[in-house]
């Protein structure tokens, strides 16, 4: 979170160093760079470098010169010399960057006209200058070269532990100090059991390492899984060794994680080597993380098994693998009836940790659940099979009604009657009068239409009572009954009426009647 602030401490000591190079001496010189490699904590090419870099800006801010100026210092006479990099000239405009042939050959038998050769430009009184100009410069770059240096030694220690003590806490945020340089620990980042005071001691995760105007800025965490991973590499020497292998780790901070940890030789307990004797080793890692508790389960190649050890504590019957319609991996776990509760956990702690410990999703179901789904999906298949039967019967019956009404319909054709014309009869001798009879009473009037659709039907009904093998005594009395009637009945036009009635035929001695329906 910070970078480093110049303290009086280090002024002074850039003063003293600006005054050796003043001095220009080889001892005071070499100690004041070694003293700086020293309490930086860098190399001494890395100083050397922005010395170097300090004496080229402090030469151009003085005595001007072209771009092409350069700076070495010789690192065991600590005697500092100024190059400027000039081209071959025959006629020299710009004594700056440019040089005679004549004098280019003094330095470099070699030199050629449009050749550059480096000169040695270095003032008289160019130490006294450059320790009064270059004192900013140098600590501005000593100051980038230390923040480069620490950001990347915190960066190669990213998903490491460190150990620092607690400075400050404002608005939940925690800054820990780590020595050089300053962490921070977020309000999401802590354990919600937790409670941190000034001075603690803590141990946390380095999750990310950023660059800042300040310096590097260094996240940490006591939440993330990996934060166990690494309190077991450093209880367990069997995972630190690679004899135990870590697989996956399921955690909610605080409260309970899971571990599924597996043996890479054979003859090695996996678990009891994570759990320690008298649970020693476990018993370390839950005291640091405040009392969270862990479960060590035992990996295995198959899901079944494997996640039956992730639910425990509870007793797992039956585990069913299938996937659904979007490809992700469902499991079905089935569990005694009393185990359930045990088996899902408070809030669905358990079942929700083994999900992630294993990947699959897991659904768990008790024994009674199981059987009464089984009981129901079994009503539902014989009510759909009864259905079907019943649609393929009332088909088949269907398919028979309409073959009895096509042959009955082939067999006995309906004929429209012929309206009965009286016969002309010749006058003859007037006879006895004989008593007029009683004209018949009239019955209701039906259509043509209504008639034949009457007489189809009772055709129909005929056919059907006689197509049917399994009619009762009952239903075969009324059938003849029906005949009888329908041999009885004709259809006749009624000239008085001007109608077609159906007229019922009575035995000879007796006086027919009609029943007069309304024709449309």
């Amino acid at each position: 979170m910070t970078g480093f602030v110049g303290s009086r401490g280090d002024s002074e000591t850039l003063v003293e160093f600006a005054r050796t190079m003043a001095q220009a001496t080889k001892n005071d010189f070499i100690v004041a760079i070694a003293q700086i490699c020293t309490e930086r904590g860098l190399s001494k090419e890395t100083v050397l470098h922005a010395v170097e870099q300090a004496l080229v800006s402090a030469y151009k801010r003085n005595y001007g010169g072209s771009t092409n100026i350069s700076a070495k210092i010789d690192p065991n006479s600590g005697k500092v010399k100024i190059f400027a990099l000039k081209t071959v000239v025959d006629q020299v405009h710009d004594r700056r960057a440019e040089i005679t042939l004549a004098e280019a050959r003094a330095i470099d038998p070699m030199a050629e006209i449009g050749e550059q050769v480096s000169i040695e430009s270095t003032p008289d009184n160019f130490g006294r200058i450059a320790a009064q100009t270059a004192k900013q410069v140098v600590l501005q770059r000593i100051r980038e070269a230390e923040r480069d240096a620490l950001y990347t030694s915190f960066h190669e220690r990213e998903g490491e532990i460190v150990q620092g003590t607690v400075k400050s806490i404002e608005q939940g945020n925690i800054t820990v100090d780590l020595g050089r340089i300053e962490g921070l620990l977020p309000k999401s980042e802590q354990i919600p059991t937790e409670r941190y005071r000034h001075n603690q001691k803590i141990r946390a995760l380095i999750t990310e390492v950023n660059k800042a105007t300040r310096g590097p800025q260094v996240l940490l965490s006591r939440t993330h899984r990996n934060m166990l991973r690494r309190l077991l590499e450093i209880e367990v020497p069997e995972i630190f060794n690679g004899l135990v292998e870590i697989k996956s780790i399921a955690r909610e901070a605080g409260q309970r994680s899971k571990v599924a940890v597996a043996a890479t030789q054979d003859g090695i307990d996996p678990v009891g080597a994570c759990v320690g004797q008298r649970g020693v080793r476990i018993q370390a890692i839950v005291n640091e993380l405040s009392g969270e508790k862990i479960d060590v389960i035992e990996w295995n190649p198959n899901p079944q098994i494997f996640i039956a050890s992730a639910l425990s504590p509870a007793k797992v019957t039956h585990v069913g693998l299938a996937e659904d319609e979007n490809g992700d991996k469902v499991a079905t776990v089935v569990v005694a009836d009393k185990q359930l509760s045990l088996a899902i956990g408070k809030e669905g702690q358990n079942a929700r940790l083994a999900a992630k410990l294993t990947g699959w999703r897991i659904d768990i179901k008790s024994e009674a659940q199981v059987n009464e789904e089984l009981m129901r999906k079994q009503m539902e298949e014989q009510a759909v099979l009864a259905a079907q039967q019943i649609v393929t019967e009332a088909e088949g019956a269907l398919e028979s009604e309409d073959k009895a009404e096509g042959e009955a319909i082939v067999q006995a054709p309906v004929e429209t009657p012929t309206p009965i014309i009286p016969p002309v009869v010749a006058e003859a001798p007037a006879a006895p009068t004989m008593p007029a009879e009683p004209e018949p009473e009239a019955e209701e009037e039906i259509s043509f239409a209504e008639a034949l659709e009457q007489f189809e039907q009772r055709q129909a009904d005929v056919e059907i009572g006689e197509a049917d093998e399994e009619e009762t005594e009952d239903e075969a009395r009324l059938r003849k009954l029906k005949e009888d009637r329908r041999k009885r009945q004709m259809l006749v036009f009624d000239e008085k009426l001007g109608k077609v009635v159906a007229q019922k035929k009575h035995k000879g001695g007796k006086q027919d009647w009609l029943e007069d329906l309304d024709e449309e």
